[in-house]
């Protein structure tokens, strides 16, 4: 008989298996981080929430950011910033809420307000409101705003001054009141001249009428009242 001896494999294969076991757990480690790793993170203390950033707040306090927010002192930044800003986003001064992490100790939440447009007469006094027609929660009394005055609300008219306020803020910044004055007709006070329109003006008519006053000025006049009812024209009625 003879001896058969099993064949060994050669010693540069053996460090090769073991690299490639290492690597394999090294890989299934990686792809289980977003599972397990927020888990062990959040029992370590260097990571607890010491600080809260407000990005984009303007007629929220921050103090009422924090109230809505309720993070302990035992709160984590590696524990789920969803539940926070769904907590924040119910609050009708916000359009959105998206909280981030700061690492080691920092959250931050970034917000996009619902802002004010015009202010509007109501049974208890000037409200605010946005481009949407709703009210928002702002004290007047607190945090002042000079914006167009309302006699009442009106969908079409707070829509435009949203468009007008994005696409022509000095524009915007001029107007002190608009009235409905017919089915179809508004008057916008623009720095005390009446401008006389039809309810579907758009920003671009509207801005019509600055050559006509500079030209004016240049000649030494100022119109008592303006008029963009006819199509195509600007009509400057003289005192």
């Amino acid at each position: 008989m003879t001896d058969e001896k099993e064949a060994e494999p050669p010693r540069g294969w053996s460090r090769l298996r073991v690299r490639l076991t290492l690597l394999v757990a090294a890989l299934v480690l990686i792809a289980g981080a977003p599972f397990w790793g927020p888990l062990v993170l959040r029992q370590l203390s260097f990571f607890r929430v010491r600080k809260v950033e407000i990005v984009g707040a303007h007629y929220v306090s921050v103090g009422e950011v924090i109230d809505r927010l309720h993070i302990d002192t035992t709160a984590s930044i590696w524990d789920p910033t969803g539940p926070l800003a769904a907590r924040l986003a119910s609050h009708p001064q916000f359009r959105s809420v998206s909280v981030r992490r700061k690492l080691p100790g920092t959250l931050v939440v970034d917000v996009d307000e619902n802002l004010p447009v015009a202010l509007v007469a109501t049974n208890d006094g000037l409200k605010a409101y946005d481009a949407r027609g709703a009210a928002l929660p702002i004290d007047l009394a607190r945090t002042p705003i000079d914006a167009p005055i309302l006699p009442r609300r009106d969908l079409g008219v707070l829509a435009f001054l949203g468009t007008l306020r994005t696409e022509a803020p000095a524009l915007y910044d001029r107007v002190s009141e608009i009235r409905v004055v017919g089915a179809d007709e508004v008057v916008i006070d623009l720095d005390g001249t009446p401008v006389r329109a039809m309810r579907d003006l758009s920003t671009a008519r509207l801005a019509e009428i600055e050559p006509v006053e500079e030209d004016l000025a240049r000649r030494g006049f100022h119109a008592a009242e303006l008029d963009l009812r006819y199509k195509d024209q600007v009509i400057a009625r003289l005192p």
